[in-house]
């Protein structure tokens, strides 16, 4: 299983969100490529950036910090935040990344995933976040009436590389990964499933580790606290 660790960039700075509230974000630095580095060195190879600002206004705002990231490091990077037309999905794939992910275009805009999809095989990560079982989009600022499941299976053919779920209940809380949650969505779609949220301890990936078609977590806060080292997660997911 992938270990992902989280970069989610405010104004440039790096910070952690409480429940994807802008008014309970922690700053945990301000060099977001160094952070990068320091990632890699520990033996990243998967790296998990957002643009919160991005997310939240529609539109990529901090291109200049991401693409110091793409270009300060090897990893793998996906990235996600306001992508939500084809030229900012071209626009990030040749600036460097490995993949881009889709949340509220997923919802809203479902032919711009399919057509991406197809454009760029394995590049195209659907962002299934739901608080309390529903989709929440733009930046999680707003709740939708469809049910997560639902979301994911309209994309089960539509050839994207993963589907992306947030519990954003949990999310920043370190409070534990809803794994039951997480393994029901991976075993009703044939896309491998990305976790995230709420991952405190290595018994999280532990436990999702255990459950077929769960691909990888996406660890941000528990790292940054200290938690456990990402040589410590790296080798529980291995």
């Amino acid at each position: 299983m992938e270990i992902w660790p989280a970069i989610d960039l405010r104004a440039g700075a790096v910070v952690r969100l409480a429940e994807g509230d802008m008014a309970r974000a922690t700053v945990y630095g301000t060099n977001p490529t160094a952070i990068a580095r320091d990632f890699f060195a520990a033996g990243a190879t998967n790296l998990h950036v957002v643009d919160l600002d991005g997310a939240f206004a529609g539109d990529p705002r901090n291109r200049e910090a991401i693409a110091a990231i793409l270009a300060a490091t090897p990893a793998r990077v996906q990235v996600g935040g306001g992508i939500r037309d084809l030229a900012a999905i071209e626009g990030w794939l040749a600036a460097g990344a490995a993949r881009v992910v889709l949340g509220t275009a997923a919802l809203e805009q479902p032919d711009l995933v399919r057509t991406a999809a197809r454009a760029f095989p394995g590049a195209i990560v659907i962002a299934v976040d739901a608080r309390d079982g529903m989709v929440a989009t733009r930046g999680w600022a707003d709740i939708s009436t469809v049910p997560a499941a639902e979301l994911a299976a309209r994309f089960a053919d539509a050839g994207v590389a993963a589907l992306l779920f947030t519990d954003v209940g949990r999310d920043g809380l370190l409070r534990g990964a809803n794994v039951a949650a997480t393994a029901a969505l991976a075993a009703a779609v044939p896309i491998p499933v990305l976790a995230s949220g709420g991952v405190a301890d290595l018994a999280d990936i532990r436990d999702l580790k255990a459950h077929p078609n769960i691909a990888g977590v996406v660890v941000g806060r528990a790292l940054y606290e200290g938690r456990f080292t990402l040589e410590a997660a790296l080798a529980e997911a291995a």
